[in-house]
Protein backbone atom coordinates (compact mmCIF):
# COMPACT_ATOMS: atom_id res chain seq x y z
CA UNK A 1 0.00 0.00 0.00
CA UNK A 2 2.88 2.33 0.73
CA UNK A 3 4.27 1.72 -2.79
CA UNK A 4 0.93 2.67 -4.37
CA UNK A 5 0.69 5.86 -2.35
CA UNK A 6 4.26 6.81 -3.22
CA UNK A 7 3.67 6.17 -6.94
CA UNK A 8 0.47 8.26 -6.94
CA UNK A 9 2.27 11.10 -5.15
CA UNK A 10 5.12 11.10 -7.69
CA UNK A 11 2.71 11.08 -10.64
CA UNK A 12 0.69 13.94 -9.11
CA UNK A 13 3.86 16.00 -8.54
CA UNK A 14 4.96 15.39 -12.14
CA UNK A 15 1.57 16.41 -13.55
CA UNK A 16 1.49 19.49 -11.34
CA UNK A 17 5.02 20.45 -12.40
CA UNK A 18 4.24 20.07 -16.08
CA UNK A 19 0.97 21.95 -15.85
CA UNK A 20 2.71 24.84 -14.09
CA UNK A 21 4.82 25.56 -17.19
CA UNK A 22 3.41 27.98 -19.74
CA UNK A 23 4.84 27.42 -23.21
CA UNK A 24 4.26 30.01 -25.95
CA UNK A 25 5.68 29.96 -29.45
CA UNK A 26 7.35 33.32 -29.99
CA UNK A 27 8.92 32.84 -33.44
CA UNK A 28 8.58 30.51 -36.40
CA UNK A 29 11.58 28.31 -37.09
CA UNK A 30 13.23 27.84 -40.51
CA UNK A 31 16.19 26.11 -41.99
CA UNK A 32 18.06 26.98 -45.17
CA UNK A 33 20.92 24.80 -46.29
CA UNK A 34 23.98 26.37 -47.89
CA UNK A 35 24.45 25.79 -51.61
CA UNK A 36 27.86 25.42 -53.17
CA UNK A 37 29.00 25.72 -56.75
CA UNK A 38 32.41 24.43 -57.66
CA UNK A 39 34.07 25.35 -60.95
CA UNK A 40 36.94 23.38 -62.47
CA UNK A 41 39.78 25.84 -63.06
CA UNK A 42 42.51 23.39 -64.06
CA UNK A 43 42.65 19.74 -64.98
CA UNK A 44 44.89 17.56 -62.87
CA UNK A 45 47.68 15.28 -64.02
CA UNK A 46 49.74 12.77 -62.13
CA UNK A 47 53.09 11.34 -63.17
CA UNK A 48 54.43 8.68 -60.86
CA UNK A 49 58.20 8.50 -60.36
CA UNK A 50 59.98 5.49 -61.80
CA UNK A 51 62.49 3.42 -59.89
CA UNK A 52 64.86 0.70 -60.95
CA UNK A 53 65.32 -1.73 -58.10
CA UNK A 54 67.94 -4.46 -58.07
CA UNK A 55 67.05 -6.94 -55.35
CA UNK A 56 69.76 -8.99 -53.64
CA UNK A 57 70.52 -12.58 -54.62
CA UNK A 58 70.12 -14.95 -51.71
CA UNK A 59 71.44 -18.48 -52.05
CA UNK A 60 70.61 -21.03 -49.39
CA UNK A 61 72.47 -24.31 -49.45
CA UNK A 62 74.07 -27.00 -47.31
CA UNK A 63 77.64 -28.02 -46.61
CA UNK A 64 79.35 -30.58 -44.44
CA UNK A 65 80.98 -29.25 -41.30
CA UNK A 66 82.89 -31.04 -38.56
CA UNK A 67 81.72 -30.16 -35.07
CA UNK A 68 82.38 -31.48 -31.57
CA UNK A 69 79.38 -33.34 -30.22
CA UNK A 70 79.13 -34.16 -26.52
CA UNK A 71 78.75 -37.85 -25.88
CA UNK A 72 79.96 -39.90 -22.93
CA UNK A 73 83.29 -38.79 -24.27
CA UNK A 74 83.74 -36.36 -27.13
CA UNK A 75 84.15 -37.25 -30.74
CA UNK A 76 84.23 -35.39 -34.02
CA UNK A 77 81.20 -35.92 -36.21
CA UNK A 78 80.43 -34.59 -39.69
CA UNK A 79 76.99 -33.03 -40.02
CA UNK A 80 75.23 -30.96 -42.67
CA UNK A 81 74.72 -27.27 -41.78
CA UNK A 82 72.81 -24.61 -43.74
CA UNK A 83 74.67 -21.92 -45.66
CA UNK A 84 73.52 -18.49 -46.75
CA UNK A 85 75.10 -16.29 -49.42
CA UNK A 86 73.78 -12.79 -50.10
CA UNK A 87 74.79 -10.51 -52.99
CA UNK A 88 73.58 -6.96 -52.54
CA UNK A 89 71.97 -5.01 -55.36
CA UNK A 90 75.17 -2.99 -55.84
CA UNK A 91 77.27 -6.15 -56.06
CA UNK A 92 74.86 -7.60 -58.63
CA UNK A 93 74.96 -4.41 -60.72
CA UNK A 94 78.79 -4.39 -60.64
CA UNK A 95 78.87 -8.06 -61.65
CA UNK A 96 76.43 -7.45 -64.52
CA UNK A 97 78.40 -4.41 -65.67
CA UNK A 98 81.66 -6.38 -65.69
CA UNK A 99 79.96 -9.18 -67.67
CA UNK A 100 78.62 -6.67 -70.21
CA UNK A 101 82.06 -5.10 -70.60
CA UNK A 102 83.51 -8.58 -71.09
CA UNK A 103 80.90 -9.36 -73.74
CA UNK A 104 81.51 -6.04 -75.51
CA UNK A 105 85.29 -6.59 -75.71
CA UNK A 106 85.06 -10.20 -76.97
CA UNK A 107 84.95 -10.52 -80.77
CA UNK A 108 81.75 -11.85 -82.31
CA UNK A 109 81.66 -14.29 -85.23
Amino acid sequence: MLKNTLAIALIAAGVLGLSACDVKKTQEGSLTLPKYEIDKTQSGELTMPKYQVTPPDVTVGKRDETVTVPVVGTEKKSIEVPTLDVKTGKEKEAEQASRQMGNASSPSN
